[in-house]
């Protein structure tokens, strides 16, 4: 098949978290599996600065960015204009076989929505926890929602959920359940099989082997829970000393008032920021770490810690993430967004070193059977041809 994959950003703009990092997955197994993958994308990077290259192909995939008219506010408010896209949809689209269209209320998936109704060309939507009407905005989400959301899915021949819990927001929003498909994220299982040797990232940073580090690595940004975090390793602090606190990520807008809080609480000392680390510095922050900790306040999946789970990690998630249940008891411990909770969790799991030791053993083996990208690029592979094949019966 032609598959067209069009996301507001991409590899390498691993700035913008898990979904640039999840597509890229993706789209290089559906390359080996003989399929031509073409990404239309945007030319950000992060907040500074720009991708180079306007069409290059990477590991087999075909990309082609669009300029943003304005970087910063792409990055600042996740608003992203890139009109040269239009014409080249307008050129190419209907070429494809199957759009798949990542993210939900962007600009890029109305372009490709006008021209896939004109050309009769089938697409997946897939919106990756950005459907709820929550944090910022939520006025202007509603109104998009109403001008252009709701004819966005009604016109998807299958909507992608990554779980049970985003399933259930796509039926609140009309989508009928036969429409609704359950995909979770993946990670390349290749990139984790030389990791760094225990001791790296301690010794870059200074951290003196007998303290205990607990890990937050994900983007600096309220609605991921970094304040609560700091609450709970607030509490911790005063009867267990010998810990440190690791906030590994880019700041997404919450990095000063988090500063702000750190230093409210006393617990500056005890804190090390870091910055977004990529690649080996990713894997041994995940190899030196007690435990990670994803306290979010909504995650409907969180690819961090299936990272986590491949280095032996275990992990420690609030309810709130769409994979809680999956965590829970197997890589480590799912408990209430709640100050309290967290702290006990990250005490009990700091005590107890036979504890952190199954929940790595059993983190590693849940990625190499649930969540390996072969597998799951095959069940999307069975989606794009039901589509198509709907496409093109006399009733499709």
């Amino acid at each position: 098949m032609r598959i067209l994959q069009v996301i507001p950003y991409f590899y390498p703009a691993w700035a913008y978290g898990g979904p640039p990092r999840n597509v890229y997955g993706l789209c290089k197994e559906l390359v080996k599996r003989g399929h031509e993958v073409i990404v239309f994308t945007t030319d950000t990077l992060n907040g500074r600065n720009r991708v180079r290259e306007t069409q290059e192909i990477i590991d087999g995939i075909e990309v082609r960015r669009f300029r943003n008219l304005s970087n910063t506010i792409a990055y600042r408010d996740k608003i992203f204009i890139s009109p040269g896209m239009i014409f080249g949809l307008r050129n190419s689209l209907r070429n494809f076989d199957i759009i798949h269209m990542h993210e939900y209320r962007t600009l890029q998936n109305l372009i490709v929505h006008h021209f896939a109704r004109k050309y009769g060309t089938p697409y997946v939507l897939q919106t990756r926890g950005s459907l709820p009407r929550i944090m910022a905005k939520q006025r202007l989400k509603q109104i998009y929602d109403i001008l252009w959301g709701y004819r966005l899915l009604r016109d998807a021949s299958k909507v992608v959920a990554l779980t049970q819990i985003e399933a259930e927001q796509y039926k609140s929003m009309g989508v009928s359940q036969d429409r609704i498909e359950i995909v979770p994220n993946g990670i390349d299982l290749a990139e984790f099989e030389n990791l760094p040797q225990r001791g790296e990232f301690r010794k870059k940073w200074r951290i003196n082997n007998s303290r205990k580090i607990v890990l937050f690595l994900s983007r600096i940004h309220k609605i991921k829970g970094p304040d609560l975090l700091a609450k709970a390793f607030a509490t911790l602090v005063k009867d267990y000393n010998n810990i440190q606190l690791v906030i590994a990520g880019p700041d997404d807008g919450y990095l000063p008032m988090l500063k702000k809080l750190i230093q409210e609480l006393k617990i500056e000392e005890k804190v090390l920021f870091t910055g977004l680390l990529y690649g080996r510095d990713k894997l041994a922050a995940y190899i030196d770490a007690d435990v990670y900790v994803l306290p979010s306040a909504y995650e409907i999946f969180g690819r961090t810690l299936l990272e986590a789970c491949a280095c032996g990690t275990p992990i420690i998630v609030t309810d709130r993430c769409g994979i809680a249940d999956v965590i829970d008891g197997q890589a480590g411990l799912a408990v209430a967004y709640d100050k309290d909770a967290l702290g006990k969790a990250l005490l009990d799991i700091l005590s107890d070193d036979q504890m952190r030791l199954q929940f790595g053993e059993k983190g590693k083996l849940l990625v190499r059977e649930k969540f390996n990208w072969e597998k799951i690029s095959e069940q999307v592979e069975d989606i794009y041809e039901s589509c198509v094949v709907e496409a093109l019966s006399p009733q499709g």
